[in-house]
């Protein structure tokens, strides 16, 4: 009774281990997404995502593992283990390495070429796991579980695995120590603590064959399952530490999206998958059928419940989790985000207007007209579009800009009743005339009479076109202040990031723009080529490669920079003679487009492409040219 106790016990253990491995490869796998999606320029997150892909190789083809797989397939899964294992040590030292170099300590040559080597010999036991000398035959009935018999090259490697791991645990010491901030110091902490998981993870494949795992089975497959809930958690508390690396978000926004990340992906996959296997294990336990018509539909439950489930709690943990002290300004930008009205808003809003006042005056025709500077632009017409002539608006404003602007008065002009849209007094003096926003405008007939609710109801709609316009006037500031705004925001976040780890020298050097900026400065700049605001007050001026180059001009920094942007066009142009051949086509557009000043129709003709291509490759084109601009950016400050 007790052996079948214990056989009993001992085969639930490896059942929650069987589902505990199956969602740490989920999990793995999804990290391993995120990696590649959102910070992989990064040399600690492209570290980190080889750690990632070794795990997901370990505990994917343990998961594929069961009694149903013949002993063939069993051999075939734990061959392609390893694969995983035997690059753990490089990966893991490749990380440290990675580390210490952003905590600015980077390597004088030495580090790089130990890292090489690990790779270099992890590579040298993969070649000998194909030539079958790592690991031997395959042992099926072998205890704890079915496992590849060990060899001498297996205790060697099990010697270089341990040694590996304590060298690469020593660089990160070494990076802990150099670190200044608190936020730098506690993300370390985490680093580390999540560390240990791929390296406990992937531990127990190693005792395969030996004598403890043979001779206790309860005791690994106890010490397994520990393991691998430790795994899980701190695989996921590595990926929150190496999240940081190389983005410049705020840390709200990296929390965030990482915790979206795991809920909708890890977490949802796991649970429906451990789910699955329980009600799967449940009826072969009960009515000995291996499969059901529950297995799918539990699936298929769970996962919309999981995600309806974090759509609702997703702004609620994000408030309370992750705004912190910041709450009340964050969530106002969350309102105005929500209540922000567009251009597709206003339109379809004053659309509504539009129609209430047709059919309340029974009009053929209306249109709304914003100011915008000293000129009307029309914003929205409705109905017959031939009785306007856009053509005389500087008449209508002449017409509405006459008056007090105090009450409602309505003006006359052609075939249109005229009301003048103003702002709403606030912080003015009672007989001061509120500015104008523009004007509402409702085609009449000849000898047509408003009676005094059709007045009554015209004003009131008037009145809310004009609410429309001032809301649209203010967001339009609001715009302009974040435009404004963005580029010494964008420097500060890209500080901040850097400073978490190495403060002493993000704080001394000059950051260079990113690439996305930089595309957009250098187009900007080439469509004022010849002379405008956007080349004369362009970003680029800070260049250390623009202030070097106007020495060289005189002092004229105008000149440096086009000189500049000519000398980056050129390096796209092919060796010999100018052709309009494919090789050519880049140097091409931005010849013709840009220093010719040719039209987009006359150059896609010319180059026998259509205007969308076209603009295709005058992406590329303006994205080679800063990539130059970059390199000589670069260049200037070495040289520095």
């Amino acid at each position: 009774m007790l052996n079948g106790w214990m056989s009993g016990f001992l085969a639930g253990i490896r059942t929650i281990n069987e589902i505990l491995t199956a969602g740490i490869a989920i999990t793995a796998f999804s990290l391993f997404l995120y990696a590649l999606t959102f910070n992989l320029r990064d040399r600690v997150a492209r570290s980190f995502a080889i750690i990632l892909l070794c795990v997901v190789v370990v505990f994917t083809t343990e998961a594929l593992q069961n009694k149903t797989v013949p002993n063939w397939g069993i051999d075939l899964l734990l061959r392609l283990q390893w694969l995983g294992i035997v690059f753990l040590p490089a990966a893991y030292l490749h990380l440290s390495d990675a580390l210490l170099v952003t905590a600015g300590r980077p390597s004088r040559g030495r580090r790089r070429l130990a890292i090489r080597l690990m790779y270099i010999v992890s590579a040298g036991f993969l070649l000998l796991h194909g030539f079958g000398l790592l690991l031997g035959p395959l042992v099926p009935d072998g205890q704890p579980a079915p496992h590849l018999q060990r060899t001498i090259w297996t205790e060697i490697f099990t010697l270089y695995y341990i040694a590996a791991m304590l060298w690469a645990w020593v660089n990160f010491g070494r990076a802990f120590n150099r670190m200044l901030t608190r936020s730098g110091r506690r993300r370390m902490i985490y680093l580390m603590a999540g560390a240990t998981a791929p390296a406990l993870g992937s531990y127990p494949y190693l005792l395969y064959g030996s004598t403890l795992a043979a001779g206790h089975p309860l005791l690994f497959w106890s010490a397994a399952l520990l393991i691998n809930v430790l795994v899980g958690g701190l695989v996921i508390v590595m990926a929150y530490a190496v999240a940081f690396f190389g983005v410049s978000w705020p840390d709200r926004l990296v929390k965030s999206r990482l915790f979206k990340w795991i809920m909708r992906g890890p977490v949802t996959a796991s649970v429906a998958l451990g789910l699955m296997t329980i009600v799967r294990r449940s009826g072969e336990l009960f009515g000995g059928e291996p499969y059901s018509a529950f297995v799918p539909l539990t699936m298929v439950v769970t996962v919309l419940l999981l995600e309806h489930l974090i759509t609702l709690v997703a702004p609620l943990w994000e408030r309370w989790l992750f705004f912190g002290g910041d709450r009340e300004e964050l969530l106002l930008l969350q309102n105005i985000e929500e209540r922000l009205l567009t251009r597709s808003d206003l339109r379809q809003f004053l659309e509504a207007v539009l129609a209430a006042v047709r059919d309340h005056l029974q009009s053929p025709s209306a249109f709304v007209a914003a100011l915008d500077g000293d000129e009307l632009a029309l914003i929205i017409m409705a109905g017959n579009r031939n009785m306007l002539n856009q053509e005389h608006l500087p008449e209508v404003l002449r017409v509405a800009k006459t008056g007090n602007g105090n009450g409602r008065q309505e003006f006359v002009w052609g075939d249109y009743w005229i009301l003048p849209l103003r702002q709403r007094k606030r912080d003015m003096d009672r007989d001061e005339t509120p500015p104008l926003l523009g004007i509402l405008g409702v085609a009449r007939q000849s000898d047509q009479r408003m009676d005094g609710d059709q007045r009554d109801s015209l004003w009131l709609l008037a009145k809310r076109a004009a609410l429309a316009l001032e809301d649209r006037q203010l967001q339009q500031r609001v715009f302009q202040s974040l435009q404004d705004l963005q580029p010494q925001a964008d420097a500060l976040q890209r500080w901040r990031a850097v400073g978490r780890y190495d403060s002493k020298v993000s704080m001394l050097a000059e950051s260079l723009p990113p690439e996305t900026d930089l595309a957009n400065w250098v187009k900007d700049a080439l469509s004022h080529y010849w002379g405008g605001p956007k080349l004369t007050g362009s970003p680029l001026m800070s260049l250390q490669v623009v202030q070097q180059m106007a020495e060289d001009h005189d002092g004229n920094a105008v000149n440096a920079l086009r000189a500049i942007l000519r000398k980056a066009v050129d390096q796209t142009r092919p060796e010999g003679k100018r052709r309009f051949t494919a090789e050519w086509i880049l140097y091409n557009i931005l010849e013709m487009k840009f220093i010719e000043g040719r039209k987009v129709r006359e150059v896609a003709a010319r180059l026998a492409m259509s205007e969308a291509d076209l603009y295709r490759k005058q992406r590329v084109a303006v994205e080679a040219v800063a990539k130059a601009v970059l390199e000589m950016e670069v260049q200037t400050k070495d040289a520095r």
